[in-house]
C-alpha cells in the first residue's frame, strides 16, 4: 500500500494564514503527476510552527481532497506522547491511512523511553511509520529498538533519513522484509531502495512529483539504468533546494511553478537571491522550466 514516490507536503501560506486553496490544488497536482502518496504536516509541512488547529484541519483536508485515491500518511509525532496521541486519533479519525510519527525530539528519551511511547501511538489501532532522523531530534533509535518495535502490530515502518545505506540491509535483517523501509533523504533513495527500501517520503517531489516518480517506480521494477537517468536529472535539484532549510527551497521552487507562494513562518526566511538562482539552474537542468 506504501511505496513509491510520495511528497513531504510543504504547507502553503497567504498573508501569514494556511492558504487552503492552494493546498488543495497541490493535492490534485501531485496525484495527476503520479505521486503515490502524500505526506502532510511534517517538517516540510512546516509542522513546528503550526497550531494545533491548523495542523488538523490540514491534514483533515488533504485526506478529503484526495478522496481515497492515494494513501495519506498524516503528519502526527510530537515530543510530548499526550500530543502525539492526540494527533494519531485525529489522523484515523479523518480517515489517513496512517501516521508519521518523528522520534521525540530535544528530550533526548532512551531507548526505553522511545519503545514506550510508540507503544502508546500503537495502541491507538491506526498504521504508524517511524520517522528516524538523528540530526533534526538528536535521538537516534537503533535497529535493535526498531525490531522490538516492529513486533508491535500497527508498528509497520520507518522513515530513515539517517542518510545510512548500510542500515536498511541491518534493519531487514533484525526487522524482517516485511517491515517497510522508506527513504527520507533524497540523494540516496534510488540506493536505499537498492539495499531494500521500498519508496521515499521526499523533499523534492514537491517541485518535481513526476521525475520522483517515474525515478521509484523504475527502482521498483528492477529498472536501475532507467532510474539512473532520473536521478542525474534530480540530483542537482537535490542539493538545490537543501542549500537552504529544504522546505524554503521546495516552496520557492513551488513558486516558481506558479503553484503557491513561497511564503515560510519565522524563524525561517524565503531563500536568498543567490540559492534561487541555483533552485532555477537545477529546474532548468531537470527540464522543468526552460
Amino acid at each position: 500500500m506504501f511505496q513509491g514516490s510520495m511528497p513531504a507536503l510543504v504547507t502553503p501560506f497567504r498573508n501569514g494564514a494556511v492558504d487552503f486553496d492552494a493546498l488543495k490544488f497541490l493535492v490534485d497536482w501531485h496525484i495527476a503527476e503520479g505521486s503515490h502518496a502524500l505526506v502532510p504536516v511534517g517538517t516540510s509541512g512546516e509542522s513546528p510552527t503550526l497550531s494545533h488547529d491548523e495542523h488538523e484541519h490540514v491534514i483533515a483536508t488533504v485526506v478529503d481532497a484526495a478522496a481515497g485515491r492515494v494513501p495519506v500518511i498524516a503528519g502526527a509525532g510530537s515530543n510530548n506522547t499526550a500530543e502525539a496521541i492526540r494527533f494519531v486519533r485525529h489522523a484515523k479519525e479523518v480517515g489517513a491511512a496512517a501516521a508519521l510519527v518523528v522520534t521525540p525530539y530535544y528530550n533526548k528519551p532512551t531507548q526505553r523511553g522511545l519503545i514506550a511511547h510508540y507503544e502508546a501511538l500503537n495502541a491507538i489501532g491506526l498504521p504508524i511509520i517511524i520517522y528516524n532522523i538523528p540530526p533534526r531530534s538528536v535521538i537516534d533509535m537503533m535497529p535493535e529498538t526498531m525490531a522490538a518495535l516492529a513486533q508491535l502490530p500497527h508498528i509497520i515502518g520507518v522513515k530513515d533519513a539517517t542518510a545510512d545505506l548500510a542500515r536498511v540491509p541491518r534493519q531487514r535483517i533484525l526487522c524482517g522484509p516485511d517491515f517497510l523501509q522508506l527513504s527520507g533523504e533524497d540523494p540516496t533513495a534510488l540506493g536505499f531502495n537498492a539495499q531494500g527500501g521500498r519508496g521515499c517520503i521526499s523533499v523534492t517531489a514537491n517541485v518535481a512529483p513526476k521525475l520522483c516518480a517515474q525515478m521509484q517506480e523504475a527502482t521498483l521494477a528492477g529498472d536501475y539504468e532507467r532510474a539512473l537517468m532520473y536521478q542525474d536529472r534530480l540530483m542537482p535539484l537535490h542539493d538545490a533546494i537543501f542549500v537552504e532549510p529544504g522546505l524554503c527551497g521546495a516552496k520557492y521552487g513551488l513558486s516558481v511553478l506558479g503553484h503557491c507562494s513561497d511564503e515560510v513562518r519565522l524563524p525561517l526566511t524565503q531563500v536568498s537571491d543567490d540559492t534561487k538562482t541555483k533552485i532555477r539552474a537545477a529546474m532548468r537542468h531537470a527540464g522543468l522550466i526552460e
